[in-house]
């Protein structure tokens, strides 16, 4: 991951660092990620994705003053486009939306308006943002899963180093043609900065030759000490599951447990669907 390390992109972020918490509104506290940084290891060009998709974050800490000075509180969530140049550093992202908690706005389609235009201009794309109050965001309820879960298989696990190459199937597998939801609710990486641990549900829906599902647990748990932002995981999920296994169609979704606030769930696919409201109980 020394790519990462030393890219000089990197190098002025705020993640990492002691930093105050600003309470008066600054569009200055967001910093963008390129995506590039991830992409250029995988082989992804910008021009020629191999996968749609976006990433959905909802922010549970949004706070800010009416024109009378009472408080507001309110759910958002936050649609970024896989296409944008860059993705927002969480942190940054939170000192930014904690900036409002002592701004005054005249109306929630004020802040609305003021989230969209500073976001976009970070991720250099167009942002979608939905505000709800706290007890009235249907996105956020919690509806029972069809996803087949792989954690209980009984597997033996020997190393914790990243190895794609486990989901290739052994030679002579049957080449049956199945249509799996799976989950697995194992899924650990690692911060790339601070090393701080992210918690995910991983959900597959795929069209094609039947995947190993030990083999496939056994490479989401390889993740487990391995050290990449979000949005990043996914799309290396998405790209290995491509290339080693025979699949037509193919959905990849995290769920990310919240951290400062914010949760962020990126959704790659090969199709222009959306990414379903789907809320885990450890979010």
């Amino acid at each position: 991951m020394s790519t990462y390390q030393n890219a000089k992109e990197l190098s002025n972020l705020t993640l990492g660092k002691t930093t105050d918490y600003i309470s008066q509104y600054n569009a200055d506290l967001l910093q963008g990620v390129p995506r590039s940084l991830n992409r250029d290891s995988l082989s992804i060009s910008a021009n020629n994705l191999p996968f749609y998709g976006e990433d959905i974050w909802y922010g549970y800490e949004l706070s800010w003053l009416n024109s009378k000075g009472k408080p507001v509180v309110a759910v958002a969530e936050f649609r970024f486009p896989c296409t944008s140049a860059n993705i927002v550093e969480s942190k940054s992202f939170k000192l930014y939306l904690n900036s409002f908690n002592q701004t005054k706005f005249v109306s929630w389609q004020s802040v609305e308006t003021t989230l969209v235009k500073d976001l976009s201009a970070i991720a250099q794309a167009n942002a979608q943002v939905s505000l709800f109050a706290v007890n009235k965001c249907p996105a956020l309820a919690i509806k029972e899963s069809k996803a087949v879960c792989i954690d209980e298989l009984d597997i033996e696990i020997k190393s914790f180093t990243l190895e794609p190459e486990i989901l290739k199937p052994e030679s002579g597998t049957n080449a049956e043609i199945v249509s799996e939801y799976l989950v697995c609710h194992l899924l650990k990486s690692n911060c790339l900065i601070t090393n701080q641990p992210d918690w995910a549900s991983v959900y597959i829906d795929y069209t094609g030759t039947k995947i190993c599902h030990e083999r496939l647990l056994k490479y989401l748990i390889s993740f487990r000490e391995h050290n990449e932002f979000h949005e990043q995981c996914v799309e290396r999920i998405y790209c290995d599951i491509q290339q080693f296994c025979q699949v037509k169609e193919l959905s990849v979704f995290a769920r990310y447990t919240r951290r400062g606030g914010l949760d962020i769930n990126p959704f790659r696919s090969s199709s222009k669907a959306k990414a379903p409201n789907l809320r885990t109980i450890r979010q």
